[in-house]
């Protein structure tokens, strides 16, 4: 398998098209890179700061604090990494969520379930005060003892990575390169160099990745993270802080309703403006099979027969046409205001890059798929919105 370490040459190119070739079946969520097509979403400044990855020892091993990775070499597998470090091959694969004998690329980082050889590192300056994410993200640690025979041979002390302990974060189903840089507030770049990640920045479900804390970790003074499809911490009512005013009764001056004189309420239904049409429409008639979560489906998923006409959801300009390596379709709308529409499964496409389009204008039609559906996302940037608060009846 080639080499996957991202040259500076082609981290470009990579970040540029990389996630919209590798969007896959919509269980793994749709995520692409358009920085390029709107506004507000860059890590140029991360990616310029992010340290280096620290050198592995003579045995490809890099020593944290708490925990050691492993750099594979070309030809390695886990169950050949598991003979030169004298671990339990099915466990050391187990760990990093793949089977003992895949081939692994050259420059993959893996975790090792339990430390190997030599003393513990010194902690590094200010460990404590960013440990803690790591530790609670790493989860429980194995400390199984290694088998006799490993214990039995002589091992150098790995040597001490320096620099801040990067967070450890085990991939789960539906997360991206992407996805996990955002949860961060860390450059795609150096997630994918730290880790060895391949020219479509895949992550596989509970593979072990490293995000550097050097100049690519969360921005100071940046919310606290959640979990995708958590939601943010709810804020405290103002009523908490601060006691409403004490009620002023009316002046003693006010006149009075004269006895039998009866006062008309006006009526407020006949003032009120007409509510404001929804920004988008949606592209087919359906039912919504998958509905929004952030992080997770960052779109909604909607049913319908296949071949059924998939009309635009607001006038703009196609900003992309394109298929991923699964060949499902996949059309970028960019809107007036800086929003983007976002259209997968549609197949007898009828419109072209650059090509203007009005609301309701026919697109494609519903490919076919068990079940055949779309698959719609309006994203203003690199951040997804919840589609239903901006399609007819959303809030």
């Amino acid at each position: 398998m080639q080499s996957t370490a991202l040259p500076g040459a082609r981290a470009g190119l990579v970040l540029a098209c990389g996630a919209v070739l590798a969007l896959g079946a919509c269980e793994g969520g749709f995520d692409p890179d358009l920085r390029g097509l709107g506004d507000g979403f860059s890590t140029t400044e991360a990616a310029r700061n992010a340290a280096p990855r620290p050198e592995p020892d003579s045995r490809g091993i890099i020593t944290y604090p708490n925990y050691q990775v492993v750099v594979a070499r070309p030809g390695d597998t886990a169950r050949a990494i598991s003979l030169r470090l004298g671990l339990n091959a099915e466990e050391f694969a187990r760990y990093n969520g793949i089977s003992p004998d895949s081939a692994l690329r050259p420059g993959e980082v893996l975790a090792l379930p339990v430390r190997v050889g030599g003393s513990e590192p010194a902690p590094a300056p200010d460990l404590a005060a960013r440990a803690g994410a790591a530790i609670d993200r790493a989860g429980n640690v194995t400390t199984t003892p290694l088998s006799p025979a490993a214990s039995a041979s002589p091992q150098p002390a790995p040597a001490a990575a320096v620099g801040a302990e990067p967070i450890r974060h085990q991939v789960r189903r539906g997360e991206t390169a992407y996805s996990i840089a955002r949860l961060y507030g860390a450059s795609v770049t150096a997630i994918a160099e730290w880790n060895g990640l391949g020219p479509d920045l895949a992550v596989r479900e509970g593979q072990q990745l490293l995000v550097p804390q050097d100049g690519a970790g969360a921005a100071p003074g940046s919310a606290a993270l959640t979990e995708p499809g958590a939601g943010s911490p709810t804020p405290v009512p103002p009523s908490a802080a601060t006691p409403l005013p004490e009620e002023v009764p009316p002046p003693a001056d006010t006149p009075a309703v004269a006895p039998g004189e009866e006062t008309v309420a006006p009526d407020l239904g006949a003032e009120q403006s007409p509510a404001p049409a929804a920004r988008f429409i949606m592209p087919l008639q359906g039912a919504i099979i998958r509905d929004y979560v952030r992080g997770r489906n960052d779109g909604i998923d909607i049913s319908a027969a296949a071949g059924t006409e998939v009309r635009a959801a607001a006038g703009g300009t196609v900003a992309a046409v394109t298929t991923n390596t699964e060949g499902v379709e996949i059309v970028v709308i960019r809107h007036s205001d800086g929003l983007l529409s976002v259209y997968t499964h549609v197949t007898d496409l009828t419109i072209a890059k650059d090509q203007s389009v009005n609301q309701g204008q026919v697109i494609g039609r519903v490919r076919p798929g068990e079940p055949a559906f779309v698959h719609f996302e309006i994203r203003r940037g690199m951040e997804s919105l919840d589609p239903n608060s901006l399609l007819p009846g959303g809030g």
